[in-house]
């Protein structure tokens, strides 16, 4: 795998990982991705809520595996880093976790790498979530990831990016790989309102999205142990103050945590 980022840096165009920074809040970003991101939740004002609900979720599925013994991250489509980020929460439960960003942007890795320097025990790497292989052989990932004792994958708000047939195969190739006790982490967006994911498809000009619906989503975890409670919207997935009351929406954001079984 190349040491150079995988997408050519252009400010002029709006970026998926500088949008997905601007709807947390965040500040690396410019005025196109911010335009972007506005006219999306003019579309769904929910988009934001999502977008904070997913980061929740992540803490808290990283946070269960690392309880499990787990001790390597491998963060595909990390985007910008966000604080609590994955090393920060694996490192709450034990200081040896090991942790290895991949994205395909210049931004995040620079961003990344800068913010890493000075820890050997978690890195970012350039590559694209569409060749696991090369993102599992590569030597970058090597260094910090053995295949051979149970890790966890983390594939979440990337999958929607990716058409449901490919996106099946890329999560069974890296599933594939993983010994006997890893997990898998994975967050979809998903709408059962058509007309909806046709409005925010169309507005949404960083990158292609599609629609999955949940067998689809469901079928991902093949092979795996669902984590309770299963897949569930991501807000509902081992919560700290759960909403009894909490209303289903017209899109939300599908998720869970498989574990793979010998």
């Amino acid at each position: 795998m190349s040491n150079e980022p995988l997408l050519p840096f252009d400010p002029s165009k709006p970026n998926i990982a500088r949008a997905y920074d601007h709807i947390l809040g965040g500040k690396d970003n410019f005025a196109v991705d911010r335009e972007l991101t506005e006219q999306i939740l003019r579309v769904f004002p929910l988009a934001g809520v999502l977008a904070r609900e997913n980061r929740m979720f992540l803490a808290r599925a990283v946070d269960y595996v690392s309880r499990q013994g787990v001790l390597q991250f491998l963060d595909v489509g990390s985007g910008l880093p966000t604080s609590p980020n994955t090393h920060e929460v694996a490192w709450g439960v034990n200081s040896d976790a090991r942790v290895v960003y991949v994205d395909n942007d210049p931004v995040v890795i620079v961003h990344a790498r800068a913010l890493l320097a000075a820890s050997g025990k978690v890195s970012a790497v350039p590559g694209d979530v569409r060749r696991p292989n090369a993102i599992l052989t590569s030597p970058d990932v090597t260094a910090l990831i053995d295949l051979n004792e149970p890790a966890c994958v983390i594939l979440t708000m990337i999958l929607h990016f990716l058409e449901p047939a490919e996106a099946a195969d890329i999560v069974a190739a890296f599933v594939r790989e993983l010994a006997p006790g890893s997990f898998l982490v994975l967050s979809v967006g998903f709408s059962s309102a058509p007309s909806l994911a046709d409005q925010v498809i169309s507005a949404y000009t960083a990158g292609g999205l599609h629609v999955h619906d949940r067998e689809q989503i469901a079928g991902y975890f093949a092979g795996l142990d669902l984590v309770q409670p299963g897949l569930t919207e991501a807000r509902r997935w081992r919560p700290e103050h759960p909403d009894l009351q909490a209303q289903d929406r017209p899109a939300d954001l599908l998720a869970g945590v498989g574990r793979k079984v010998a």
